[in-house]
């Protein structure tokens, strides 16, 4: 969806794809594991899960293309799963909106990367944010996960 040369680090089904450099400070295995964690506390396996990281362009432009949304945002999952508790999908995140919303939140940016990394993974299980109960459920389960980091 994104024309643009990627690398990829790999581990457990999870592959990261980034362009320049990784953002997790030589972390990224220990990443990995932990988004792992998560899934397997839900009792779901893994097919495939890819995490994308883009600019704030690259993602509008797929927010437009795919969704019709024409504003930018941090994050966009594609859950691909025929089967129940089975994650098969694509996470594209903005690390310019990662970066920025941590400056706003007053949060680092690790743990913005990480609160958005485990959004994607929620959705995939199941979880939504459309209606203000579903937030605060989504923000309530994201805590719940940053606290097993």
């Amino acid at each position: 969806m994104i024309d643009a040369d990627f690398h990829e680090f790999s581990e457990i089904d999870i592959t990261f794809n980034y362009q320049d450099t990784l953002p997790f400070n030589n972390n990224e295995g220990k990443s990995i594991r932990w988004i792992y964690s998560i899934i397997n506390d839900h009792n779901f396996a893994i097919s495939a899960l890819n995490y994308i990281f883009c600019n704030d362009e690259q993602l509008h432009k797929i927010n437009v293309e795919h969704l019709g949304h024409d504003t930018y945002t941090d994050i966009i999952t594609f859950d691909y799963s025929d089967e129940a508790e089975v994650i098969e999908g694509d996470i594209y995140i903005s690390l310019d909106r990662v970066r920025s919303n941590a400056e706003d939140l007053g949060k680092t940016f690790d743990d913005e990367l990480h609160r958005v990394l485990v959004h994607g993974v929620l959705h995939l299980i199941g979880y939504n944010d459309k209606s203000d109960d579903e937030k605060n459920k989504m923000r309530n389960k994201e805590d719940a996960c940053l606290a097993k980091r």
